[in-house]
């Protein structure tokens, strides 16, 4: 039995876009309503947009998924394509248990993330289940940490005694709330209301042991996560897997199991029909569609294990898991998966570029930032090639900001490993070694 998809428009966060989509998730989730599937909406139609979609009635662009998915969530994979991954009603229930079993309880949100991706999805999620209404700070503006600690402190004053308090963030938004902080390390007293909070769990991007350690040490409840939209969001909290969650370390990655996998994904179609382990999801007779490219990400083992093959590499030791970095070339910064090749195409048409390689570099606030490292073209000479402004603005203008590179790096060659194969380890190692000599 299939159910209809709703393609929900959401655009940045704020209180009104919290209670709408809050409406609309519960039905899916309860089963009174269509499957939902948020997707960006144009910044001059948001309100509009969001608005039509969330009322009462027949669903716009509708598709068709299975009848217990209840969310499917755009992300973005190590390619840099987009895929839509389709969220079953009893894995939210899963990951939302899970969490609150881990914490102190179903407790009250605090929600400061994108509705769009899989971690804001979560608080409303949670908030839905525990029978909780976030407290929602406005994406206006961009993070700030003053205009969250007062939202933290409304949550703190208007919660039941004794009904705990979370949030969830990046490492960007940690970041930025520790550069406030003195030279003492303390928080400053219009930041003191977020040592209310009970859990921050900390997801997304990399995350420094020095970030971990300045926010413990004023104060703050930290708790990292680990996960992605295929197993509902984090799933392994502070290196060790939630209730239910299996992990697997080989040496193509890292693989999760778990009652909080997601179904698979939802390939292009004018139904909106999806496929599962090879198998025909909403087609007439049971006819199979085309092989997604990604269906091999979902494997079931000789036991019956069902596992979903990550791209990233880690270690586990005496149960706890360590991410050591991705498998691929993909570049997470500030919460921002970016793929270098995408990158790099936007460069090649700049005035005075050559060659053009594109890494990730370390970086304390958005835990690692893009680099170009560019031999300037021919005849030029590292000292009239193009200038990193130069750079960021064609990136921006294809890619948006978050591809946008940070640092330029001119060089007279790069390094290969093979013929006409760049090595971008070793590009990588280089560019951090002149990065941090420069500082």
């Amino acid at each position: 039995m299939d159910r209809s998809l709703r393609r929900l428009p959401i655009g940045p966060t704020s209180a009104v876009a919290a209670d709408r989509l809050t409406v609309a998730l519960r039905a899916a989730i309860d089963g009174s309503g269509p499957a939902l599937a948020p997707i960006p909406a144009a910044p001059a139609a948001t309100a509009a947009a969001t608005a039509a979609a969330t009322t009462r009635g027949r669903p716009s662009r509708a598709g068709v998924v299975p009848a217990a998915v209840a969310l499917v969530v755009r992300t973005s994979g190590s390619t840099g394509e987009a895929r839509d991954v389709m969220l079953d009603t009893d894995a939210l229930r899963a990951s939302a248990t899970a969490t609150a079993d881990r914490l102190d309880g179903p407790g009250r949100w605090v929600l400061a993330l994108p509705l769009g991706h899989i971690a804001g999805l979560q608080v409303l999620v949670r908030s839905i289940l525990a029978a909780t209404r976030p407290v929602v700070v406005p994406a206006v503006g961009g993070f700030d940490p003053a205009g969250f600690a007062r939202a933290v402190a409304q949550a703190h004053a208007d919660r039941p005694r004794g009904q705990p308090l979370y949030t969830s963030l990046v490492p960007t938004q940690l970041h930025r709330v520790l550069v406030a902080c003195g030279s003492d390390g303390r928080l400053p007293a219009e930041l003191a209301p977020l040592r209310h909070l009970d859990a921050v769990l900390l997801g997304g991007a990399a995350v420094s042991p020095d970030l971990l350690d300045r926010a413990r040490g004023a104060g703050l409840r930290v708790v990292t996560t680990y996960g992605m939209t295929e197993t509902c969001g984090g799933c392994v909290y502070d290196g060790r897997p939630l209730a239910g969650v299996r992990v697997a370390v080989h040496a193509d990655g890292v693989r999760l199991a778990g009652p909080v996998l997601a179904r698979g994904y939802l390939p292009d179609g004018p139904q909106g029909t999806g496929r599962v382990d090879g198998q025909g999801i909403g087609l007439p007779d049971g006819a199979a569609g085309p092989a997604h490219p990604d269906d091999v990400a979902f494997t079931t083992d000789a036991d019956g294990v069902r596992w979903f093959r990550t791209r990233d590499l880690g270690d586990l030791d005496d149960g706890v898991l360590s991410i050591l970095g991705r498998s691929d070339d993909v570049v997470v910064t500030g919460g921002h998966k970016v793929a270098p090749a995408a990158v790099e195409a936007a460069l090649a048409g700049v005035a005075g570029v050559g060659q053009v390689c594109v890494v990730g570099v370390p970086d304390a606030e958005w835990g690692h930032v893009l680099a170009a490292v560019v031999v300037p073209a021919t005849g030029a000479g590292t000292s009239a090639g193009p200038t990193l402004e130069r750079l960021r603005e064609a990136v921006t203008r294809s890619l948006g900001g978050a591809a946008a590179p940070r640092h330029l790096l001119l060089v007279t060659s790069l390094p290969e490993r093979g013929p006409g194969k760049v090595d971008r380890a070793e590009v990588s190692r280089r560019a951090a070694v002149a990065l941090d000599r420069d500082t």
